[in-house]
């Protein structure tokens, strides 16, 4: 369960992903996350300024994007790292 994932309950046991081997930590995912938002965003900027020839408008729809990209890939990922089909 995803939220097994995200919280470690009081008793100070590990959480689900610990017992996978193939599993990624929630802050795992985080970094990844971020890394591949950072490269994403520069793209949409790059090509939004190419599209509409303003670079403050560029940025806007970047920094919109940056958040709920990152947002939508965290739950992506941890929905996929919970799924065993393709594992080995």
């Amino acid at each position: 369960m995803i939220a097994d994932q995200l919280v470690v309950d009081s008793k100070k046991e590990k959480s689900t992903y610990a017992k996978d081997k193939n599993a990624e930590s929630p802050k795992r995912s985080i970094a990844k996350s971020i890394s591949w938002r950072i490269v994403g965003t520069i793209d949409t900027v790059i090509i939004s300024w190419i599209v509409t020839g303003t670079l403050t408008l560029a940025f806007s729809i970047g920094l919109i994007e940056l958040v709920t990209k990152m947002v939508l890939y965290f739950f992506h990922e941890r929905i996929w790292n919970s799924i065993s089909w393709g594992k080995k």
